[in-house]
């Protein structure tokens, strides 16, 4: 069986039960039977993302209250943060129904699901959840991400980099923030020196995809920010142009071949 086998099938019977033995102290009325079966059954013949799918429907059909009800019973069960920037996936599977519960029904519930989003990715990641609001609620959500730029939660402050990603593997495409990189950009430009590795990867990752669209606007405004990258510039500027230099980007490769001359 291969890893994504595995990973696919934890998303079934095992996970309903362990969901239910968490929500049942705090909802006794909680139909573990029929949650259960009813996951165990719907998800058999299904792949990830159609079972994590699955089992937030049911937990919407399982739980007998409104989205605000519902979700504070969920958000009871989500365990302690994670205090460190490792196993956001692997300790945290768990938690992709609840965060693709508030992506399917908490639309209507602006401000109870960003502030689940928020807590969720301090245990998991809520980059995917995240960007039907950003469709819906784009100046909202960019007061919010320009807030959470100077949380003291690393995972928070991913989440702004890599959560308005354009081109987030295994998430839809969505169009840069008001149709216009430098939105991107100006949340970008704070994390350029961030503390944490794991932040400043998304940032690359970020400038990455915003240069395959945008190659005239990134690829200056990259030169005139290097400086103020210190000593993470050269690793942010090689990972964001890998694809412009694979492709044989003559200024990008002259630019990273200077840059390593420089530093030599």
């Amino acid at each position: 069986m291969s890893t994504s086998t595995a990973l696919k099938d934890y998303f079934g019977r095992e996970l309903a039960i362990l969901l239910s033995d968490r929500i049942k102290p705090l909802a006794p009325e909680f139909p573990s039977e029929v949650f259960i079966e009813a996951v165990s059954r719907k998800t058999a013949t299904l792949e990830l993302k159609g079972r994590v799918a699955v089992i937030a429907e049911e937990l919407q059909q399982a739980l007998p209250f409104g989205y605000p009800d519902s979700l504070e019973i969920l958000l009871g069960i989500i365990g302690p943060e994670n205090e460190t920037e490792k196993g956001m996936f692997t300790e945290g599977y768990f938690l992709m129904p609840i965060a693709y519960f508030v992506e399917r029904y908490g639309l209507d519930h602006f401000e109870i699901s960003m502030n689940a989003l928020y807590e969720i990715t301090k245990r998991h990641t809520s980059e995917y959840a995240i960007r039907p609001f950003l469709l819906h609620y784009e100046d909202l959500c960019l007061e919010i991400l320009k807030d959470w730029l100077s949380d003291d939660n690393s995972h928070v402050r991913r989440l702004v980099s890599e959560g308005t990603r354009p081109r987030l593997p295994w998430a839809k495409r969505i169009p840069v923030i008001k149709g216009d990189p430098a939105h991107n950009l100006a949340l970008l430009e704070p994390l350029l020196q961030d503390s944490s590795g794991y932040v400043r990867k998304s940032v690359a990752n970020h400038l990455h995809d915003l240069n395959k669209d945008y190659r005239d606007t990134v690829l200056p405004w990259l030169l005139e920010h290097l400086e103020s990258c210190g000593m993470y510039g050269p690793w942010i500027l090689q990972h964001s142009l890998r694809s412009m230099a694979k492709s044989g980007d003559q200024e990008v490769l002259k630019l990273l071949t200077s840059m390593r001359i420089a530093s030599e």
